[in-house]
C-alpha cells in the first residue's frame, strides 16, 4: 500500500514518463542520436579526478530527488556528481542541464559483484529538483510486473559506439525487444549468470548496451503512452558488445520496487 502511495504521488503530481519532447522511436551500439530531450529522466553519473568530472555510468531520476542506477557504477573511492538535462556531454553549461552533488548513495545490501546479483544502487540529490521540459523522472513499474518475449524497449546511454570505441558525445538510443528468462538463460545464452531479477534484452549479433551505458534505463512504453524504467543496465557479453545470443543484461526494476520505495521512504 505504501508503494501504491507513493507511486500515485509521483504520477499526479509530476506526470512521469511523458516527456514534453516525446522521442522519435525507430530502429547503444549502433543506435541513433536521440530528439534532443526526449529521456529528460536520463543522467550522467560523472565521477571526479583532479578538478575535473568525467562520465562513468548512467541513471535513471525517478522522482524529484532520487536516481537509479547500477551498483557496480558505484565506488566509495569516488567523489561523484548527477548531471541531469544533459544531450551532448561536449558541451559545457548546456541550456536545461544541471549538475548536483549527491547527499546519499545507497547500494543494494546484498550487492555481490561476483555472482553480479541485485546490481541496483539509488542517489539522493543534495537538493530536489523542479521538473522542465529537460529534467522529469520516468515511472516506477508495479512490483512483480515482467515483460513478454519481443517487448520493444529502449536502451538509452552515452557508452560506446562500438566494441572498444569511444564515448558518445550526444546522447543515444536503439531498440532492444525483450528476451524471457526461459530463452536467456537457455546453456548456449547466459546460462545460470541470469536469474528471474534480470532482464534480458537484444541478443541478434546487432544491437546491445556497451561500456559507459551501465546503470542507465531500459525504458519501455506504456499503454497510456508514459515511460516506465523497466531495467538498470547491469552487465554484457566480455566478448563484445553486440555478441549474438548474450543479450544485454538489465537489473528488473518491478523486482526492486518495494526496496526502492523503503529506501526513499527511510532516507
Amino acid at each position: 500500500m505504501k508503494f501504491l502511495v507513493f507511486a500515485l504521488f509521483v504520477a499526479g503530481a509530476y506526470g512521469c514518463g511523458l516527456p514534453t519532447f516525446p522521442p522519435i522511436v525507430t530502429r547503444v551500439v549502433g543506435g541513433e542520436d536521440v530528439r534532443e530531450h526526449s529521456w529528460p529522466w536520463q543522467v550522467s553519473l560523472q565521477y571526479k579526478s583532479g578538478s575535473n568530472f568525467y562520465h562513468t555510468c548512467g541513471g535513471t531520476l525517478i522522482s524529484n530527488q532520487w536516481v537509479v542506477t547500477a551498483a557496480h557504477c558505484i565506488s566509495s573511492r569516488n567523489t561523484y556528481r548527477v548531471y541531469l538535462g544533459k544531450q551532448n556531454l561536449a558541451i559545457s553549461n548546456e541550456a536545461g542541464s544541471m549538475a548536483i552533488s549527491p547527499s546519499k548513495i545507497v547500494v543494494h545490501e546484498n550487492w555481490d559483484p561476483y555472482r553480479i546479483r541485485n546490481d541496483i544502487a539509488l542517489i539522493k540529490l543534495s537538493f530536489p529538483v523542479t521538473f522542465t521540459d529537460t529534467i522529469m523522472a520516468a515511472c516506477i513499474p508495479a512490483s512483480g510486473l515482467v515483460l513478454p518475449q519481443g517487448a520493444p524497449c529502449y536502451v538509452t546511454g552515452w557508452g560506446r559506439l562500438w566494441t572498444g570505441g569511444p564515448i558518445a558525445d550526444v546522447l543515444q538510443q536503439a531498440l532492444l525487444p525483450v528476451v524471457s528468462y526461459a530463452n536467456c538463460s537457455k546453456p548456449d545464452w547466459w546460462g545460470s549468470l541470469v536469474t528471474q531479477k534480470m532482464i534480458c534484452a537484444g541478443g541478434d549479433g546487432q544491437l546491445a548496451s556497451c561500456n559507459g551505458d551501465s546503470g542507465g534505463p531500459l525504458n519501455c512504453q506504456n499503454p497510456d503512452g508514459s515511460w516506465d524504467v523497466r531495467g538498470v543496465v547491469s552487465f554484457g557479453s566480455s566478448m563484445g558488445c553486440n555478441y549474438p545470443k548474450k543479450p544485454s543484461v538489465f537489473t528488473r526494476v518491478s523486482a526492486y520496487s518495494s526496496w526502492i520505495n523503503d529506501v526513499m521512504t527511510k532516507n
